[in-house]
């Protein structure tokens, strides 16, 4: 099914794509409409255009394609399913994500994965190709964030205060040098590739994705960054 976008309210375009019987559903003309995809399960859906805040939010097993930018809130406390942005994501991309995968080929704004979290067999992962605001992982408590810094033009691949209150997860960043102000409850681990597990599958799928070498990729040194267990940030709301 196709859909026109335009000038359409968002809960009309909404409501359009719940009530669909088809699995496969293209929006065009998309023009800031927020809440796309919100809640959904087993369909197919790909945008042409820019949609509006919470793309995905709470997405429960979709697949969603960005032929454009996304604005903030990229996948609000989704549960599962995908999300592939081929240009890039604003503010709290993936903001208390509790499953599922975010794909962005550019950039991300401020505080994207902040509250991330991981329980059982739900693993969530965000892969930024370019670079990632302030804020990056801040309150993370779980899942996977990789930033690539491909065509940053020489700028940091983060902004300041990266991990700030991270207390579970992992984030990687494809550089050489360590981030300056990383928080003290931060542990940053300088590693020759990418390992082996879920950060080298996550990377081979962001590549696929998007049409990039993952061996180039994976064989390019980066940090893996992870809670200081010697300096837990419990520690900032306890006394000894």
């Amino acid at each position: 099914m196709e859909i026109v976008a335009g000038g359409m309210h968002f809960a009309a375009l909404n409501e359009k794509v719940r009530d669909c019987a088809e699995k496969e559903i293209v929006i065009r003309d998309c023009i800031g409409q927020r809440y796309i995809a919100a809640g959904l399960s087993g369909k197919e859906i790909e945008i042409d255009g820019t949609p509006g805040n919470a793309l995905g939010a709470y997405l429960d097993g979709c697949t969603v394609s960005v032929r454009g930018n996304a604005q903030d809130a990229t996948g609000d406390t989704m549960n599962g399913g995908e999300i592939v942005v081929y240009g890039n994501a604003g503010d709290a991309t993936g903001y208390a994500m509790r499953g599922g995968r975010i794909f962005v080929r550019g950039n991300v704004g401020y505080r994207c994965g902040i509250h991330m979290k991981a329980y059982g067999e739900n693993k969530p992962a965000v892969v930024i190709g370019g670079r990632a605001g302030s804020f990056l992982g801040e309150y993370q408590a779980g899942g996977t964030l990789i930033v690539l810094g491909l065509h940053t033009d020489g700028r940091p691949i983060i902004g300041n205060f990266c991990g700030t209150g991270m207390h579970g997860g992992e984030i990687y960043l494809r550089c050489d040098k360590v981030p300056t102000a990383l928080p003290a409850q931060v542990k940053a681990e300088k590693l020759a590739r990418f390992p082996a597990g879920d950060a080298e599958k996550l990377v081979r799928a962001w590549c696929a994705a998007f049409g990039e070498d993952a061996e180039t990729l994976l064989a390019s040194p980066c940090w893996r960054l992870t809670p200081n267990t010697e300096n837990p940030y419990k520690q900032m709301y306890t006394s000894n």
